[in-house]
């Protein structure tokens, strides 16, 4: 059985200004939180033990996912007084784990439709030190690379190129041996991809990738979040989080979480996401976007690759193409 740590304490400048008053993993993809998909996702995979890496705005994951008992898991929190980085953060979480089954880390930002448990099972048969996610991009340029031999050990990782040796790159969802987290400074900001992934490749220790070309996005900007949440919605990425969920409506087009109440004649479409007790008044038009819990979208008003935060007015009879509308205004995406 593994154990879970997923990483939610970023403060996700990339996605201001949605990320004013939530952290990026509480930003709803498809009617529910990406930390909601994450979690489901690796109950999915045999784990109910979790724990929440936060930071900013801890709060707020304490406030709704609470000790987990709602969704059958063990949930604790290791919140970060001061940045940690990425191996910091994993090294603190451990301490709320316990025994020494293996460690799954999630990243925040992340939807994935990958075999997890494919993961898992690989990581336990090959006795590694970490098994990591790797799938194939077009172009590898903005990531790292991550080459393996022909027996899937990874042999380098490298940083992002001009010209990328490989298409292969890192995913985001690493399995880990106990032992390796015990040898992470404690107490320390450290990176595992920049520090602890390189040197456990030049010590020959066992680090193996499992290539999987399953669905993924990074949601980290506002427009791969939406489209995520469309994906989400039209079935194209993994869609479990959405079986237990409150829901009114559910099709290709669009998700309604209960309370929503959707004129007749409003057009809802492009696997828009509406949220609880949302209002869309006669021929309001909303395509491809996000509608946060009560927020208002008045008479004709028309909206395309939006993201409406919560309570937030969308007034009548105005046209919006890739904009942030909040109480506080309107802007460009």
């Amino acid at each position: 059985m593994a154990q879970g740590i997923l990483l939610v304490g970023g403060l996700g400048r990339r996605l201001m200004p949605l990320t004013q008053t939530l952290p990026k993993p509480m930003l709803p993809v498809a009617g529910l939180p990406v930390a909601e998909h994450q979690l489901i996702r690796a109950k999915k995979a045999g784990i109910t033990s979790l724990v929440l890496a936060t930071s900013y705005l801890s709060e707020i994951f304490v406030s709704y996912f609470g000790d987990g008992s709602r969704w059958g898991m063990e949930i604790r929190y290791a919140i970060e007084r001061e940045p940690l980085g990425t191996g910091g953060g994993i090294r603190n979480a451990a301490q709320f784990l316990n025994g020494d089954e293996s460690i799954v880390i999630f990243n925040g930002d992340v939807l994935s439709s990958h075999d997890l448990a494919g993961q898992i099972r690989m990581h336990e048969e090959r006795s590694a030190d970490v098994t990591m996610h790797l799938t194939h991009v077009a172009d590898a340029r903005a990531y790292g690379c991550v080459p393996v031999d022909e027996s899937d050990r990874v042999t380098a990782f490298l940083e992002k190129m001009e010209v990328p040796v490989v298409n292969t790159i890192n995913a985001g969802c690493y399995v880990f041996s106990p032992r390796v987290i015990e040898e992470i400074p404690a107490g320390k900001s450290v990176s595992i991809e920049r520090e602890i992934f390189p040197d456990l490749v030049k010590h020959g220790r066992p680090i193996f990738g499992l290539i999987d070309d399953s669905y993924w996005i990074d949601i980290g900007t506002p427009k791969a979040l939406i489209q995520g949440s469309i994906d989400v919605v039209r079935g194209i990425a993994n869609a479990d989080a959405l079986e237990g969920a409150k829901i009114s409506y559910r099709s290709n087009e669009y998700i309604a979480m209960e309370g929503a109440v959707i004129a007749s004649d409003a057009r809802v479409s492009g696997g828009s996401s509406i949220g609880p007790h949302v209002n869309i008044s006669s021929s309001a038009q909303v395509n491809g976007s996000i509608v946060c819990a009560e927020a208002q979208v008045f008479e004709g008003a028309s909206i395309l690759g939006c993201f409406v935060a919560e309570g937030a007015i969308v007034e009548a009879g105005v046209v919006y193409s890739n904009k942030y509308v909040s109480l506080e205004g309107v802007q460009d995406l």
